[in-house]
């Protein structure tokens, strides 16, 4: 398997390399921006253009935020009126052709700007990007992360009871070699694939990244996932949940602090479940607005089937040791080694999102509510080791958690009623979202749960 493997890689280098050669000027590239809907979307120009367009970039207009992933337009504030552009950031560019597969990928992803050359306020790469700063320059930290998706694949025979099988890896045929050698060949840092617990469901991981680059590598890993499928003549979908009487996908984010000097910052083997007093401020923030953005990382109407107990998924805000249906959890450190060894791999795992999320958004909403709890010095949150679920009124008083919103509808109107989210994201971006989401929700209405998962399994 493993030298199948690495001829995949090598095919996949070779033929990135031809492709590349074989590039006409006039072929095109897109610009992309990851926007509300989790979509990217934007402009193609020929490559000569690139260049001249790293200034200038393509036009966008304030309106096309409200495109939802299901073709209505939510309300828009704005109409037919106000001029945007998107500005490319060249580390992004993706750009492989691999004939043999299917496969031809080329786009970039950029920021979308004002006529003035400000970040727009319902960019979500420019909201990511402004949070870290904004941590960096108020307490010398950086967030370093990794998103962890889980997909489904139509292309493989699906049969319950062969999750994490072998003999389920290997029905998956070509798609899990082609799929990491498609990903090294765009250079993201390789970690895992598995066929995970669901009939034709997987997970694959990359390698952590500071905070903005984590979340391009996401948004890339998904389209050349969907690129990679189609090649094979089959699609891949991150949608929430395929079937609702099956297991959902979910999106889990894992986050350490490091310092300016590159120094980890989360661990402190002296203090309860090893959480350093910085990162107990941070989670503490996380946990303490987690209803309030919930809307930002679960933003599907079918997200909130996968938030229920027993699912292996958040349902209350809290902190949890080793504990896979806590929103925040503390993950294990795997293997022996010195503490400066453990400190390095020590990190924690956001559980709450899936992937009708953008990652974008997602690691924003984090950053901001970790910073929060920065400001506030707030205490780390009591950690929990048992199913909540259990637990009486009273005692989760005591611990400081509540159920998490049981609807898309009922998390907006948590975000909607959040102080704190309108001044760590601003007005017009939490407006934007309500509209958004609102009228995802009203395309909705009438339909069962399994004709709203069709739905979602398609758009995304």
């Amino acid at each position: 398997m493993l030298d199948l493997w690495l001829q995949w890689r090598v095919l996949a280098g070779q033929e990135a390399q031809r492709g590349n050669m074989a590039r006409s000027d006039s072929d095109l590239i897109m610009i992309c921006t990851s926007d509300i809907a989790g979509q990217l979307r934007g402009k193609a120009i020929p490559r000569r253009a690139v260049q001249e367009r790293g200034e200038i970039g393509v036009g966008w207009t304030p309106t096309n935020v409200f495109i939802t992933s299901f073709g209505p337009i939510a309300p828009t504030p704005w109409g037919s009126l106000g001029d945007l552009y998107i500005r490319p950031d060249f580390s992004t560019q993706v750009d492989l052709e691999m004939p043999d597969w299917g496969i031809d990928e080329s786009f970039l992803i950029g920021d979308v700007m004002t006529l003035d050359g400000e970040p727009w306020s319902c960019c979500l790469r420019g909201q990511l990007a402004s949070a870290a700063r904004r941590l960096e320059e108020r307490h010398g930290l950086i967030v370093k992360a990794s998103f962890e998706h889980e997909f489904h694949y139509f292309g493989a025979e699906a049969q319950p009871g062969l999750g994490y099988a072998l003999r389920a890896f290997r029905r998956l045929g070509p798609l899990p070699g082609r799929l990491m050698a498609v990903l090294d060949a765009a250079g993201l840092q390789l970690d895992t694939f598995m066929p995970e617990y669901g009939p034709a469901q997987c997970e694959v991981t990359i390698g952590p990244q500071p905070a903005r680059r984590a979340a391009d590598e996401a948004a890339i890993l998904r389209e050349l996932v969907r690129a990679t499928a189609r090649g094979l003549g089959s699609r891949a979908s991150f949608a929430p949940i395929i079937d609702p009487s099956s297991v959902g996908n979910g999106l889990h984010v894992h986050f350490s602090l490091w310092d300016t000097k590159g120094r980890p910052v989360s661990h402190d083997p002296q203090r309860p479940h090893g959480v350093s007093e910085q990162a107990g401020a941070f989670i503490a923030g996380v946990v303490k607005h987690l209803p309030e953005f919930l809307a930002m990382t679960a933003p599907a109407t079918t997200s909130y089937l996968r938030l229920v107990p027993n699912r292996w998924s958040a349902v209350f805000n809290n902190l949890g040791n080793q504990d896979r249906e806590a929103a925040v959890r503390i993950c294990p450190i795997f293997g022996a080694g010195d503490e400066a060894g453990k400190s390095t791999r020590f990190n924690f795992e956001y559980r709450a999102a899936d992937g009708a999320a953008s990652p974008y958004l997602a690691l924003a909403a984090l950053l901001n509510a970790g910073l929060d709890g920065l400001d506030r010095n707030l205490p780390t949150p009591q950690v929990t080791e048992r199913n909540l679920t259990d637990a009486t009124a009273r005692e989760l008083t005591d611990l400081g958690c509540e159920r998490l919103p049981r609807s898309l509808a009922e998390a907006l109107d948590r975000m909607a009623s959040s102080d704190w989210a309108k001044a760590a994201f601003g007005e017009t971006l939490i407006d934007a979202i309500l509209r958004h989401k609102r009228q995802e929700i009203a395309v909705m209405e009438g339909l069962t749960a399994e004709g709203q998962c069709e739905l979602y399994s398609q758009a995304y």
